[in-house]
């Protein structure tokens, strides 16, 4: 999806280094860093707007965020959201989600999200597919073993190869769900929802996986 161009984007994250990081490969193996402290690090790639990764920073002050995001017009409403809510456990990162296993260590995240990703409908563009097997490897190059991958979209396309994608790289399937907001009231309840979330829930089945990498 094209966003139009902010021109406060970049000056604004710029005023804001102790939430905006441009070239996370320094931090690599030092991510402890960021965050003065040693709690585990979850990291959420195509963080959009921030709604998801400021919701679980609030909710689980005990675990440290990291959002992923391309597209600095969007990433600036993360920043100021962080901003907004002071939050000592976010850190968002100016990048390519592609990249992940140049700027973190082996171990040193220990859940990723993928929420809402591009579907690249078309055959030819199965490689940029976030749950591709090339991506896939690139996750389990730093995520330690059985450490989980929760994946959430609206398209069935993307939905159903990403099953069989995660199945065919050895992936352990913790939940597999078809409707995420006809679950029972804990599982909804406990869900943190992102922008794209909230406005189109009501417009059909949000599918959800939880994986594990072996």
């Amino acid at each position: 999806m094209r966003v139009r161009k902010k021109k406060w984007a970049i000056p604004y994250m710029d005023k804001h280094p102790e939430y905006l990081i441009n070239d996370p490969e320094k931090y690599l193996g030092k991510w402890e860093n960021r965050f003065k402290n040693n709690a585990p690090i979850h990291v959420e790639i195509g963080s959009g707007k921030g709604q998801f990764i400021i919701g679980m920073a609030k909710k689980h002050p005990e675990i440290n965020y990291i959002g992923i995001e391309i597209q600095d017009s969007v990433l600036a409403m993360a920043v100021n959201k962080a901003v907004d809510n002071q939050l000592p456990n976010v850190q968002l990162v100016l990048t390519d989600g592609k990249d992940v296993d140049s700027f973190f260590e082996k171990g040193e995240i220990q859940k990723l999200y993928l929420n809402f990703s591009d579907p690249w409908p078309k055959t030819r563009h199965e490689k940029r597919r976030l749950t591709s097997p090339k991506f896939l490897q690139s996750y389990q190059n730093v995520l330690p073993k059985n450490a989980e991958l929760e994946f959430k979209t609206d398209n069935r396309g993307l939905f159903e190869y990403s099953l069989v994608s995660l199945n065919n790289f050895g992936m352990k399937f913790s939940s597999v769900n078809l409707n995420l907001h006809h679950s029972d009231e804990e599982i909804i309840a406990n869900n943190v929802e992102t922008e794209y979330e909230e406005k189109y829930k009501e417009k059909g089945p949000i599918y959800k996986i939880v994986a594990q990498f072996t």
